[in-house]
């Protein structure tokens, strides 16, 4: 995996903005989720992956390409923090004429990440 961006404020923009690669934000979720690529045995090594994900997700999954790996992350996302987008970086939403499955599905990994910083601090 190449060296992946801080999560940042900015980065977050950049992922809701469209300007940070779809394969960028899979590997900053691959990341946070715990899956490591072993170079070695050429696998994904999933120790520190939660069993609902491995499970379910033995190869991480392309959140931006795939619906149901997108609502797992939705369904993740504890109740207390489903308004950090809004109340961290302001974010009130894409207008209709912007909505695409893509914009809303980065949204969502934003939205996730956000509480996954949460969740480390």
């Amino acid at each position: 995996m190449a060296a992946l961006p801080p999560l940042t404020t900015d980065t977050l923009w950049e992922i809701l903005d469209g300007t940070l690669s779809n394969q960028t934000v899979n590997q900053l979720l691959w990341r946070c989720l715990g899956y490591r690529w072993d170079s070695e045995t050429e696998q994904w090594n999933l120790s520190t992956v939660a069993s609902e994900w491995a499970d379910l997700y033995p190869e991480p999954p392309d959140f931006i390409g795939s619906r149901p790996a997108t609502v797992k992350l939705t369904r993740s996302i504890p109740k207390e923090d489903k308004q950090l987008l809004k109340e961290q970086l302001g974010f009130e939403g894409y207008r209709v004429d912007q909505l695409t499955p893509n914009r809303t599905r980065r949204a969502t990994a934003v939205s996730w990440l956000l509480s996954y910083l949460q969740r480390q601090s």
